[in-house]
């Protein structure tokens, strides 16, 4: 008995003695950097300093803006004839061939005539030419800008009374012309003054993006969304093509649910097709596409794309002409296309504010569509585009042509890869087409004029393949993003089967939508160290990570603001398993149920449990925050203020500047009651919590150890040890 008493005692004292303090080496320097003096101007300074230099005229700034507006005059005087030329003028040959057919099919999608398509891709080629810094962007009619402009035009003619096919007077009783309308128009004349005055502000608003620097618009137009609508456009341009190639006189729907109401019509009088228009569409449709996809398929070894379209369009003339398929069959013709120019025009200012709200997606998807095009080619060729003075150039494009009869342009993707793959160095090019275009319009349009219309329907369905092939990559975009491909899904139905302006509006919103949930439900977790190193990465994501005793490092994968402040509530209390609230509750509980103990006589009672916690410091790695709004800095200082209140310090690290100087504005550095604001590591707060812990404990240490030393004193000094025993 007394044996093992006495081994009781040794290991009683052994123990109060581990707790001693030991020598330790290590040793924490905290780093503390000092930031610069901002040197950023106040506003007032910026305006003042911006307006001073724009009121410096001199003769070097008069010429810098010149060859800013107009960069032809950089290049052009550089130009290597003898290395650039053939190229150009065999790329603008080709260009301005596969142009002529496209031109007159994609005017029917912008419900105009034949020849305002022509005029279109002459005079847009001419001024990109002058105003543009990519070298490789073929500019001209584009199928869903022509398609966007056609569903405007057409519900512009129905609320002036021109009924669908009716050439004469727009009926006075649903009329909406305005009060000094005086010359008499016909339905095609009010169409193209509608698409004119339409491109006017369609180029306005594009150089006043240009000007102000707001081509950021375009980042909200993410590659997923852009390709949905494009795709979504493309079924939309396929369905209005039908009745063309079916030969069927049917009114052209528009407005919500215009493409499932399209079909409907089409198997509605299926019976009237007409038979040589359709015998014509699916041979055109056996030739075009096969040879399209070898010319894809054999590019590389092809010098040039063999020019189907055109071939079939001459081909489809001679046909028409010869074998008299207007007046045998009743086939729908191109008619008289006239030659020259017509006089110009100013678009009709009463139109305006009736088109100013159908201008906008119409001039944000030019830009767009110019811009991106206008960067990768530039990156694959090694230089640079200036993205402001591209869509200033743009602008260009449809504000001065919109006095010449033309309707909105654009880059156009396919256009663009032809000019791109046959040779094409400058813009040169550019000029080369228009001058193929002049020729047509000058003499060659009139032969066009026993053209069926149904092979022109046939040559816009063709050149929808790119659209439409987005199908068959929605698997792999499915594995690479499931995000991405539902702003896919929902933007091509949208733009289908609503409508194509509306689509895109959907698209945006569900897009800016999706970032606004990912913010809101970030990823959150706990880090652990490497071994022997400073590095700290998840611990539920890679193996064979320490934990650090009583210090748990907190992680969140996003900004702090007030959409996601209580999300960053709830994942820190779940991950570190520890909620101040909850256990501050129970300390209290504890400390009164304690008090009602010692004043009652009943020795029995239960204590009242509390859950231990194993952290005495939280680090809060803020290296994903990019920044951090006063909801959520409020919402850090509360934590720390519950945290303290059960002996929890809390640290924060990984702040970048902007966060760093919110938190000192808002005395996070007073309040921490250490004098430290953030550190710029991890690993650094870590030390730090542990250097701070190991001082607050060494005298509790030391007078643990003096206790020790004391009790074995006395009791060795006793006269009889087994007595005190």
């Amino acid at each position: 008995m007394e044996t093992a008493t006495t081994r009781e005692f040794e290991q009683s004292i052994e123990k109060l003695s581990s707790s001693a303090p030991q020598d330790s080496s290590f040793r924490h320097i905290h780093i503390k950097l000092e930031e610069h003096e901002p040197t950023s101007l106040s506003t007032k300074e910026l305006i003042l300093k911006k307006a001073k230099e724009a009121c410096k005229w001199n003769h070097q700034i008069v010429i810098t803006f010149f060859l800013k507006l107009l960069p032809v005059l950089e290049w052009l005087p550089r130009y290597r004839i003898k290395e650039q030329l053939l190229g150009d003028v065999i790329s603008g040959l080709l260009v301005g061939i596969v142009a002529i057919p496209q031109s007159i099919s994609y005017s029917l999608l912008a419900s105009q005539d034949p020849i305002y398509g022509l005029y279109t891709n002459f005079f847009c080629s001419v001024i990109y030419f002058v105003t543009a810094t990519s070298r490789h962007n073929a500019v001209g009619s584009f199928g869903v800008l022509c398609l966007m402009i056609g569903e405007t035009v057409n519900r512009q003619l129905n609320l002036a009374g021109y009924g669908d096919g009716n050439s004469g007077s727009p009926s006075l009783m649903n009329s909406t012309l305005p009060s000094n309308w005086t010359a008499i128009c016909d339905r095609s004349c009010y169409a193209i003054t509608v698409a004119i005055s339409l491109t006017f502000l369609v180029g306005l608003y594009q150089i006043l993006l240009g000007v102000f620097q707001l081509g950021f618009i375009a980042v909200y137009l993410s590659e997923p969304l852009l390709s949905g609508f494009v795709t979504g456009a493309s079924l939309t341009i396929l369905t209005s093509q039908m009745k063309y190639l079916l030969g069927l006189k049917i009114p052209r729907k528009e407005g919500v649910g215009s493409l499932i109401l399209t079909w409907v019509e089409i198997f509605r009088y299926i019976q009237k097709t007409n038979i040589c228009d359709l015998v014509t569409s699916l041979i055109a449709l056996a030739i075009i596409v096969p040879v399209k996809e070898i010319n894809v398929r054999y590019k590389d070894k092809l010098k040039a794309p063999f020019p189907v379209e055109l071939l079939v369009v001459i081909a489809g003339t001679l046909f028409s002409y010869y074998f008299k398929f207007e007046k045998q069959y009743n086939s729908a013709i191109c008619g008289s296309i006239p030659t020259g120019f017509q006089k110009p025009t100013i678009p009709d200012p009463h139109l305006f504010s009736s088109l100013a709200v159908d201008a906008v997606p119409i001039a944000i998807i030019g830009f767009a569509t110019t811009v991106s095009l206008a960067e990768i080619f530039a990156k694959k060729h090694g230089y640079t585009v200036r993205a402001n003075q591209e869509m200033i150039a743009i602008g260009m494009c449809n504000l001065v042509p919109s006095f010449f009869h033309c309707f909105a342009s654009s880059a156009a993707l396919a256009k663009t890869l032809l000019k791109e793959s046959t040779g094409c160095h400058t813009q040169i090019s550019g000029l080369i087409t228009s001058g193929v275009l002049l020729l047509v319009l000058l003499w060659i349009s009139p032969l066009f004029y026993s053209l069926q219309i149904s092979i022109l329907g046939v040559i816009t369905i063709a050149n929808l393949r790119g659209g439409l092939r987005k199908f068959a990559d929605t698997p792999s975009m499915w594995r690479l993003s499931k995000v991405d491909t539902v702003v896919w899904w929902v933007t091509m139905l949208a733009s289908s089967l609503i409508s194509t302006e509306i689509g895109l509006l959907v698209g945006v919103c569900f897009a800016l939508l999706c970032i606004i949930f990912r913010t809101q439900r970030p990823r959150a977790t706990l880090l652990g160290k490497v071994n022997d190193t400073e590095i700290y990465e998840d611990q539920f994501t890679y193996k064979q990570l320490s934990s650090i005793t009583n210090v748990k490092i907190f992680r969140f994968d996003s900004s702090l603001y007030y959409a996601n402040k209580s999300y960053f509530r709830s994942s820190l209390y779940q991950k570190t398993g520890v909620n101040p609230s909850l256990v501050a509750a129970k300390q209290r509980k504890a400390q009164s149920k304690t008090k009602a103990n010692l004043g009652s006589i009943q020795k029995d009672s239960t204590a009242v449990a509390i859950p231990p916690i194993d952290m005495h410091t939280l680090v809060i790695d803020c290296g994903a925050m990019q920044f951090l709004d006063t909801v959520g800095l409020s919402v850090l200082k509360e934590m720390r203020h519950d945290y303290r209140k059960i002996g929890i310090q809390v640290l924060l690290a990984n702040c970048n500047p902007s966060i760093r100087r919110l938190l000192q504005d808002g005395g996070w550095e007073i309040e921490t009651g250490n004098g430290e604001l953030a550190f710029h590591s991890v690993h650094d707060a870590v030390q730090f919590a542990e250097s701070q812990y190991q001082e607050q404990h060494k005298d509790s240490e030391e007078v643990g150890a003096a206790f020790v030393d004391n009790e074995v004193q006395n009791i060795a000094e006793g006269p009889n040890m087994e007595t005190a025993l």
